[in-house]
């Protein structure tokens, strides 16, 4: 079976900096993988270019078996790829259940007219939105506008709104950013948990013990470029990654024990 999401040869360069090069990834059907490399590495720009926020410059990007390079990201969505961002971008003066909301709407120029005499839809969209709300353990915060919750919650939240937009694949971009330990730990348990719903799921986040405790493969990029990939036992003892992270000072690497993906 072909891989659900597959990037090959992806590069993309702002002037004459290569942010990616020559990029080769690929995510299974009800797999999760992860993506790790130090600031600057090029992991944000390629969530950026696969959701069609930044311009391929070579390479293609293929989701469900169709080239999807050039299309805009209102498509890519609809098709099931759909992202999370690190700075949240919530919309706090709405609530919690609104902000679902507005993820499901993919508007058309005829949704309008349909919609009007359409009341089945609007029953769809809110068990899509409960359902999200309940797999994310947020149920409870429905009515609560997001500038109310902690850190911990709000992320949940992008993670939420992700889900209600039916993906395929979800994108998630540091979405441990500013967790505890104990967050995090409930972080990796929801997201695992979401293979179990048909979802697949590429992780980025420099929590390096969620990444080697969640993942199937790791990818780890360097420069723009990818410099390993495997199993989170691989990658804990691939001697380009140590290098990678240690860099030129030398000492212990900074590669955590993390256990393999939980359950």
């Amino acid at each position: 079976m072909s891989a659900l999401l597959e990037a090959s040869g992806m590069t993309v360069t702002y002037g004459g900096v290569h942010a990616n090069r020559d990029v080769d990834l690929e995510v299974g059907r009800a797999e999760f993988v992860g993506l790790i490399g130090s600031n600057g590495a090029g992991k944000t720009t390629f969530i950026d270019a696969i959701t069609g926020f930044t311009r391929v410059n070579a390479g293609a990007v293929r989701f469900d078996g169709e080239d999807i390079t050039r299309l805009p990201p209102s498509e890519r969505a609809r098709r099931g790829l759909v992202r999370t961002f690190q700075s949240l971008e919530l919309f706090d003066d709405l609530t919690v259940r609104d902000n679902l909301l507005v993820a499901c709407e993919h508007s058309r120029w005829w949704s309008l007219p349909i919609d009007v005499f359409r009341r089945k839809r609007a029953r769809e969209v809110d068990e899509r939105v409960s359902w999200a709300l309940a797999t994310v353990g947020l149920e409870h915060l429905a009515d609560k506008l997001p500038e109310d919750l902690p850190h911990g919650q709000r992320k949940m939240v992008g993670v939420a709104r992700a889900l209600a937009a039916s993906p395929k694949l979800v994108l998630l971009d540091e979405p441990a950013a500013g967790l505890d330990a104990e967050e995090s730990a409930e972080l990796a348990k929801e997201l695992r948990g979401l293979l179990d719903l048909g979802v697949s799921v590429l992780l980025i986040d420099h929590d390096m013990g969620l990444v080697l405790s969640v993942c199937d493969r790791v990818y780890v990029l360097d420069f723009g470029k990818v410099v390993a990939q495997g199993t989170p036992a691989q990658i804990r003892n691939d001697e380009t990654v140590i290098a990678a992270y240690l860099g030129d000072g030398g000492g212990p690497a900074e590669v955590p024990n993390g256990t393999e993906p939980v359950a």
